[in-house]
């Protein structure tokens, strides 16, 4: 690897492909602040773990001082020097040995030199002392011999801002527009948007269905005369080729044949690197492999394609886990469940759970109880299919009524692309309720239909990109002769600000509305629509938004309209707050009357983790309710929407 060559005496400098450019970049990707204090260990995972629980011991401790000046009123430059030098960032924790401290100093010094190109300074000069010697003179193995600390000063000199001067493109990149990659004449020549423009340029190429596209030169010339930059990248192409046959190895149990199927990379298509990605993040959404690797050949065969190999790790299939839960407002709630991600073979998904809530908030014969049978056979009619059915009972007594309910469910959901996806099937339920109009026994048969677009980056920490649901639920009711349908609508959006994603903008909106039945009473309660709690409105009690009859007793609406807005602002890498307020109202007519609009506001907590941020929000209803519900606090995992 060649190093880059900075002469102020011959006014230019060269940064080669593969060179310290990408050095730049690797330094600026090594930064990162230390992590929190106070550890606590939860499934295998440390949080809020501190630098002195973690700190192995130091051979020979030499200590230290630091004098950095970066040499700059630039905020944002002098926030990218000090955060990348090392010794900033361990002041105070010793280092191993004398010869340990001149190799950090010199690490520190290439840091700072890539962080001054990453910010377009070409020109920019570091002197490092070390007990004042100037770091190149030290001797191969100094020793200091001195008491007390060694006084270490780091002195930048930046230099001006370079910018873009003549820019060109060879060989495969050739007729490109420079501009689409960002490498505008006049504009800063940050190291960095070099190296990125190169990485799209092959990124580019392998789209176009070419598997061997490379970079072939990325030279970039610095003129200390004029500050500015040029810039040639070169590539090579290669062939296009269709994907060849595909291979799969490491299955045990699953079906290897099952796995090639569900990827979906059929040979004769052409080669994306897209479809490949995706095509890996549909076989780990299956949860039945701790690993998933796609490799293609090196060589293209006989026929002039390209040959893959699917390499698997099957995890543990069988599974069992508790949960519990705690809420001011509804007590305390437990849930277990026992699942097997591999019932048949072919990834089929069995799940078996239970929960108890509202312990300590009623009597035992009031509390809620529920549990399901859940069944998933995936690619059940072709890959992009999925077969659900499920078995679910539950007592539940929330203040509206008290319901048992037995339910039966089947259906099929398939994906329309990689970001659509419809479903519908069949549903019998039987419910026997307790509410405002009396006891009723209920026999509904429904066959629900719904849509969805998925554009989030994430499911349970999404940054950009929306979802947005339609469905329809077509019911009969038995005992009556009552024909019934229900219809609703939801979108969410995130938008996030600044370049680090710290402050995400997210909303909500949602509606329905019950169609069909000549009196309320003729729908059963669990399908009428109420509003409040941690899914909807936060600061009332679960179902406390919705309409009363003459004895102030709630009733369920017909129709409802509820929207969220939240502004999430990551104060640390771990750690956010997250103002926000809800808005919501249930009326009794099909289409919303906007009578009674209650909202609820607060502030929540976030700790990000690897399987999600944990929440925990309070809130308070800015309307309450005679009697109601002063507060709430509710924890989860993921955002609240």
């Amino acid at each position: 690897m060649r190093d880059i060559v900075n002469r102020p005496d011959k006014s230019f400098a060269f940064l080669r492909a593969g060179t310290a450019l990408a050095v730049a970049a690797a330094f600026a990707c090594a930064v990162a602040p230390a992590a929190p204090a106070s550890a606590f260990e939860l499934f295998g995972m440390k949080f809020f773990e501190s630098d002195e629980e973690e700190a192995a011991p130091v051979i020979d401790p030499v200590e230290y001082t630091l004098t950095l000046d970066a040499g700059t009123e630039d905020e944002a430059l002098k926030e990218a020097i000090e955060t990348t030098a090392l010794l900033k960032a361990d002041e105070g924790k010793p280092v191993s040995g004398d010869l340990g401290l001149v190799i950090k100093a010199r690490d520190d010094r290439d840091r700072i030199l890539a962080a001054l190109y990453e910010n377009a300074r070409y020109g920019g000069v570091v002197e490092v002392t070390v007990a004042g010697q100037d770091l190149d003179a030290l001797p191969p193995n100094p020793e200091f011999g001195r008491p007390g600390a060694v006084p270490v000063t780091i002195r930048v000199r930046p230099g001006p801002v370079f910018t873009f001067g003549d820019i060109a493109f060879a060989g495969d990149a050739e007729g490109r527009n420079p501009a689409d990659y960002g490498l505008v004449p006049g504009a800063r020549a940050d190291s960095t948007v070099i190296l990125k423009a190169g990485e799209q340029i092959v990124a580019d190429l392998k789209s176009e269905g070419r598997p061997f596209a490379k970079l072939t030169d990325r030279n970039a010339t610095a003129d200390h005369g004029t500050q500015t930059v040029d810039v040639v990248i070169a590539a090579e192409g290669g062939p296009v080729a269709p994907v060849g046959a595909v291979g799969v190895t490491g299955t045990k149990t699953v079906d290897p044949d099952f796995v090639a199927r569900y990827s979906r990379i059929n040979a004769g298509e052409p080669y994306s690197p897209e479809r490949l990605a995706k095509a890996a993040d549909r076989l780990r959404q299956l949860g039945v492999f701790s690993s998933v690797t796609i490799r293609e050949a090196t060589a293209l065969a006989p026929d002039g394609s390209l040959p893959m190999t699917i390499e698997v790790s099957e995890g543990k299939h069988r599974y069992f886990g508790f949960g519990a839960q705690v809420s001011n407002t509804d007590g305390l709630g437990l849930q277990g469940y026992w699942g097997h991600r591999n019932l048949l073979g072919q990834a089929e998904s069995l799940r078996v759970e239970g929960s108890v809530g509202r312990i300590g908030e009623s009597s035992l014969d009031s509390l809620d109880y529920s549990t399901a049978i859940l069944f998933s056979k995936p690619g059940a009619f072709g890959p992009a299919t999925t077969f659900n059915a499920s078995l679910k009972a539950s007592l539940v007594d929330p203040d509206a009524y008290k319901a048992v309910t037995f339910t039966g469910a089947a259906g099929v959901s398939v994906e329309l692309s990689d970001v659509d996806t419809v479903s519908g099937g069949g549903e019998v339920m039987w419910s026997d309720i307790d509410d405002a109009f009396g006891k009723n026994k209920y026999l509904t048969v429904s066959t629900p239909i719904e849509y969805v677009r998925d554009t989030r980056d994430d499911k349970l920490n999404p940054t950009k990109g929306y979802r947005a649901m339609i469905n329809a639920k077509p019911s009969y009711e038995t005992y009556r002769g009552t024909v019934f349908s229900s219809f609703e609508g939801a979108v969410t959006g995130y938008k996030a600000l600044g370049e680090e994603d710290r402050l995400v903008l997210a909303g909500k909106l949602a509606g329905g509305t019950l169609v069909g039945g000549d009196k309320l009473s003729d729908i059963p309660a669990t399908r009428r629509f109420f509003l409040g709690g941690g899914g909807t409105v936060r600061g009332y009690g679960y179902q406390e938004i919705s309409p009363r009859n003459g004895a102030d007793k709630l009733t369920g609406g017909r129709s409802y309209v509820n929207a969220s807005a939240e502004v999430r602002i990551g104060v640390t890498e771990t750690i956010g707050i997250v103002p926000f307020i809800d808005v919501g109202t249930v009326s009794v007519d099909e289409v919303p009357d906007f009578k009674d609009i209650r909202a609820g506001a607060g502030v929540g907590l976030r700790y990000a983790t690897p399987f999600g941020p944990i929440r925990l929000d309070v809130a308070v209803p800015l309307d309450k309710y005679p009697g109601g519900t002063s507060f709430g606090i509710y924890a989860g995992i993921g955002q609240s929407f």
